[in-house]
């Protein structure tokens, strides 16, 4: 693991970019930024068009040091180069932010109330990639619908084994249990998930730390006690469906949370607009979401 990004991710000021849409949100992401399907008849002009949009993101001026600690790439993003180098070298040599892989395969079908993730029978060598491309840390991401102790259980096991098995790998994971925003029981199911992941936080061996990337809690400074474990490096938040003005609201007053926003950072950038306006769209959210990560 670089010393010098474990400092940046522990000390730093910022927040960290979600560019991590894969296979199935893809389109999604690109029609949000004026692209539509008719615009591409192959998956590998799908994949070549995002690549074109996450590199427009990633070295706009408005993505900097400055505001950014972090970006989580796709496989595909990790494996592609932005002028000449590989992303992640790109974004650290760059940039100065600190690169992290998804390697999360999805998610199964609902059970207990939850979302498992798919099996991951190819992880090591995943991660063994993920070293040569020199990539920090990983995320992976379970959803969370119902209040269910057994599901809730079943999902924070599960995340815990394969984080074990990526911190074997000499890499950090960034544990992901998402809670349904839309979840009757949201702020119960919090109190919940938090109980388990700190009973799998005691289970850790000492000087071993992990990070987590939580829903915005219902009630604020719900998760500070996560905030303040030794064991967790950072504890960031998903956007979850909330808008930006509404993620970064609430985000700003959980001390010590910091955002990792995909959609949210991504809200009104278009594929048709100047590199100017696109910069200065761009320049406003990371703005933004910087305030509502530093208080």
């Amino acid at each position: 693991m670089n010393e010098n990004q474990a400092k940046r991710m522990r000390e730093g000021k910022g927040f960290i970019a979600a560019l991590d849409q894969s296979g199935g949100s893809t389109p999604k992401a690109l029609a949000l930024y004026g692209i539509s399907k008719d615009k591409y008849s192959t998956e590998e002009e799908m994949f070549d068009l995002v690549h074109q949009m996450r590199t427009r993101i990633i070295k706009s001026p408005a993505f900097s040091q400055e505001r950014i600690l972090g970006a989580i790439l796709f496989e595909q993003t990790m494996d592609r180069d932005i002028d000449g180098k590989k992303t992640a070298d790109y974004l650290w040599e760059n940039k100065g932010v600190v690169p992290f892989l998804k390697v999360d395969k999805g998610l199964a079908d609902q059970e207990n109330g939850v979302q498992l993730m798919k099996p991951m029978p190819e992880l090591d060598a995943l991660l063994a990639r993920a070293n040569e491309r020199h990539i920090f840390g990983t995320k992976m991401r379970s959803v969370i619908k119902e209040l269910n102790e057994e599901g809730v259980k079943a999902v924070v096991a599960q995340q815990f084994e394969v984080g074990k098995q990526i911190l074997a790998a000499g890499l950090m994971p960034i544990i992901e249990p998402e809670v349904d925003i839309h979840s009757e029981k949201k702020p119960e199911i919090e109190e919940l998930l938090k109980k388990e992941i700190l009973a799998e936080l005691d289970k850790l061996p000492e000087g071993q730390q992990i990070m987590l990337k939580l829903t915005i809690p219902t009630h604020a400074n719900a998760y500070a006690e996560l905030i303040n474990h030794p064991k967790v490096m950072r504890v960031v938040a998903l956007s979850g469906g909330y808008s930006r003005e509404d993620s970064n609201k609430m985000l700003a007053e959980n001390h010590g949370l910091i955002a990792s926003f995909s959609r949210a950072l991504s809200e009104g950038l278009s594929a048709d607009q100047t590199d100017d306006e696109f910069n200065a769209m761009l320049q406003e959210a990371t703005d933004a979401i910087y305030e509502a990560s530093i208080t």
